[in-house]
């Protein structure tokens, strides 16, 4: 028997203590801690949310505020001038992206060259926003046209960041993660509108003060969006082209073949209905809100506070959506935001006249209302909305799906914003936000049509033919049109 058979020698000295255990990680305490935990790839999530914190400098000083007061009061002739070259301009831009968008989209798709378009589109609304700074007075055809094509740059880079959402986020996750990126965006408004505001107070409004506004929304928007650019993967590989195709005709065959197989997906199908139908009074909040506060509040510290707490009710909304969607339900979620857009447009249309001298006369209690229920609707609507076409979009049909959802929201914007335009200047702003709420309502009596359960089952039934037919078995059996 050897000396370890035996055990230790008297004469051996005792071993050392045990080394305590080690204690367990300690785990997510508290209730956003446990949700963000939940998130596997939180590093890639926040690069693709920095985009949208990125592209906000876009939206908010150029869409929303900064740009359409500055048109309408600077460059044009009258304000009505402005108002109704401003809805062209939005309309005009909006209807180049849905002629062009999902084709590029199916063509970024089939090359595996998401990331590559989202790069080059970011880079080409950069540089077109700075120009803006070179706009002056009586330059209304130079400041529509370095608009429609920045725009246009703007919304076709949207598509395809969407695009993405079903490749970082599982269908658990897209809830969450969608929040995530509409949260960094109002994160960046808030960020963004107290720079604004220092630059146009310091510089007493004038129109150096905007034009540096402008040039310094384009640098955010190129600068933020590096993280973007370097850490977002793309995962798709590109597919080999079907004989007698070339990269040229692929697009346009993508396209058809996108729009008739929607046909097979009815609650997608029904959903991007509604979707497009209150789209409509969105892009017509979105383009005119800052024009409607401005001859209110002025465009003061008081107008740059009112559009601060819209965008931080927005980044609540959004956030809310996250915790608060996949229980409410994905389609409950987007009919709660439509409710609150019919009352919130319904109180825009009772608005008193504007005031002749906006920003020293009393303001309304019920604008302030308004802006809270145009906050807390553009952050519920945008994420939920979002959501609910990633939840019923197959893996494999990612980037011509939200292309076609994107579409809607772009043939929405080519016909709203300039009727609303041609109607508010010749009748009134109430009777533009009558129009306006009227889409709401349609849009929110279509919603119960929108079957989930029918809408999940088919992207299972569409995933496990794809899988299927990638390894070359058999078509999975299943109704055709689920």
């Amino acid at each position: 028997m050897d000396a370890q058979d035996q055990g230790p020698s008297p004469a051996t000295p005792p071993p050392p203590p045990s080394t305590p255990p080690i204690a367990p990680a300690p785990q997510a305490t508290g209730r956003f801690a446990r949700w963000w935990a939940s998130i596997p790839n939180r590093r890639e999530v926040l690069a693709w949310g920095m985009y949208d914190l990125a592209n906000q400098s876009f939206t908010l000083i150029i869409v929303t505020l900064f740009f359409p007061i500055y048109l309408s009061q600077r460059i044009a002739a009258t304000p009505e001038e402005g108002e109704r070259s401003w809805g062209f301009a939005v309309g005009a831009s909006s209807l180049v992206v849905v002629i062009l968008g999902p084709i590029v989209g199916a063509l970024a798709d089939f090359g595996g060259r998401k990331k590559a378009w989202l790069t080059r589109l970011a880079v080409g609304c950069s540089a077109f926003t700075v120009a803006l700074a070179f706009v002056g007075q009586g330059d209304v055809g130079l400041a529509i046209g370095l608009f429609i094509v920045a725009n246009m740059m703007f919304m076709a880079g949207e598509n395809f960041l969407a695009a993405f959402l079903p490749e970082i986020a599982d269908r658990d996750n897209l809830s969450r993660v969608s929040a995530i990126g509409w949260t960094m965006g109002y994160l960046g408004a808030m960020i963004v509108l107290p720079i604004a505001a220092v630059i146009l107070i310091a510089s007493g409004q004038s129109d150096t003060g905007f034009r540096i506004v402008f040039a310094f929304a384009g640098l955010w928007f190129l600068i933020n969006a590096i993280p973007t650019m370097r850490i977002l993967r793309e995962r798709k590989a590109a597919e080999t082209l079907p004989p007698g195709q070339t990269l040229w005709t692929i697009g346009f065959v993508r396209l058809w073949d996108s729009a008739r197989s929607i046909g097979l997906y009815r609650s997608l199908a029904v959903f991007l209905l509604s979707f497009l139908v209150y789209s409509c009074g969105m892009s017509i909040i979105i383009a005119f809100a800052g024009v409607i506060a401005y001859k209110y509040l002025g465009a003061g510290a008081l107008f740059l506070g009112f559009c601060w707490l819209l965008s931080f009710v927005a980044g609540v909304g959004s956030l809310t959506t996250g915790f608060i969607q996949h229980r409410v339900g994905y389609v409950a979620t987007v009919a709660v935001s439509l409710v609150i857009w019919i009352l919130t447009t319904v109180g825009a249309a009772l608005l008193p006249p504007p005031p002749a001298d906006p920003g020293n006369a009393p303001i309304p209690l019920l604008l302030w209302f308004v802006g809270l229920g145009v906050g807390l609707g553009l952050g519920l609507t945008g994420n939920a909305s979002r959501t609910v076409v990633g939840v019923f979009t197959p893996a494999h049909k990612t980037a011509e799906f939200f292309g076609l959802w994107g579409l809607g929201y772009k043939l929405a914007s080519v016909v709203a914003p300039p009727l609303y335009a041609l109607i508010s200047t010749s009748y009134g702003t109430p009777a533009g936000m009558a129009f306006t709420a009227a889409f709401f309502v349609i849009g929110l009596a279509i919603l119960p049509f929108v079957n989930t359960p029918r809408g999940k089952g088919a992207v299972r039934l569409a995933d496990r033919r794809f899988r299927a037919s990638m390894l070359g078995k058999p078509p999975v059996p299943g109704p055709q049109n689920p």
